[in-house]
């Protein structure tokens, strides 16, 4: 809610006035949890990182602009989830995402054993970049929504079922023989389409290299995008924000809420441990 709206909704339900000025200073406390949360040390491990940017309208200099919000969530080493920060730029970069990975490493990240992005053109060589070992998966759903963009809906759903053989397959040279039959079957008609499977094929695959129980929670970033959709439902009564400290108060009081049911770790966690320990015997620290 704006300052005007807390105000006007203070008087119709208790029926006594607060300036908003007044208000204005007791919402402002909410600033030096944010400064303090944004700033604070992070684990030097994380076994998976999600990124995803979530955009808001924010008046500036009379004009309504769009702006996103960058999201970081780690898994930590117990199965736990943790939102590492939240960032506002202008619309979504890998320039930006630059300074978002150069600000965790400087909060004491040295590793990030997998990332899960979209595919954000040159974002995997920005996280190459700052956190060099890092095996970057682009999302396979945000791949097949923009493969099907270019699809007639009468074909969608054959085009769409055709795409599942590829990520479906159980190894990486099966995936290999499908993306082939794909793209002898649709590449004279969707060309553009099969073309984006086979131009981000090596960050599309990087979950061929894991066991299933790690591929289903990298391969997609489902997580942070639910995350994202809560952040919406909290703040979906704004269609603009006057301020960009007003967008950070919002996402950042919606997070702290959306977060609060993050007590029980990921399913089958101490499968998943035991796969991270074989697999990064020397990166992971217990």
């Amino acid at each position: 809610m704006s300052n005007s709206d807390i105000e006007e909704q203070i008087r119709e339900v208790y029926n006594f006035e607060v300036s908003t000025s007044t208000i204005s200073r007791i919402t402002d406390k909410i600033t030096n949890d944010i400064v303090a949360w944004q700033n604070r040390p992070l684990e030097p491990v994380y076994l998976i990182v999600w990124m995803d940017g979530i955009v808001f309208k924010v008046r500036e200099n009379s004009k309504v602009i769009n702006k996103t919000v960058y999201i970081a969530v780690g898994l930590l080493r117990d199965g736990q989830k943790e939102v590492l920060g939240l960032w506002l730029g202008k619309n979504e970069s890998a320039a930006f995402w630059m300074s978002v990975l150069t600000d965790l490493k400087a909060r004491g990240v040295e590793d990030m054993l997998i990332t899960a992005t979209d595919n954000l053109n040159g974002f995997t060589d920005t996280i190459k970049t700052v956190f060099p070992e890092s095996k970057t998966q682009i999302c396979v759903v945000h791949q097949i929504r923009n493969a099907a963009r270019y699809v007639v809906w009468k074909e969608k759903k054959e085009f769409t079922r055709d795409m599942k053989n590829i990520y479906n397959a159980p190894t990486k040279s099966a995936a290999e023989a499908a993306l082939e039959d794909f793209s002898n079957k649709w590449s004279t008609k969707y060309l553009y389409a099969v073309k984006s499977w086979k131009e981000n094929w090596e960050e599309l695959t990087v979950f061929f290299e894991f066991p299933v129980e790690i591929r289903k929670i990298i391969y997609t970033t489902n997580l942070i995008e639910n995350l994202n959709g809560k952040i919406r439902k909290y703040t979906k009564n704004k269609l603009s924000f006057p301020t960009d400290e007003a967008v950070m108060k919002s996402v950042y009081l919606s997070v702290r809420e959306a977060t609060k049911k993050w007590s029980m770790p990921i399913q089958n966690w101490g499968i998943i441990l035991n796969q991270f320990l074989i697999i990064y015997e020397k990166r992971v620290r217990i």
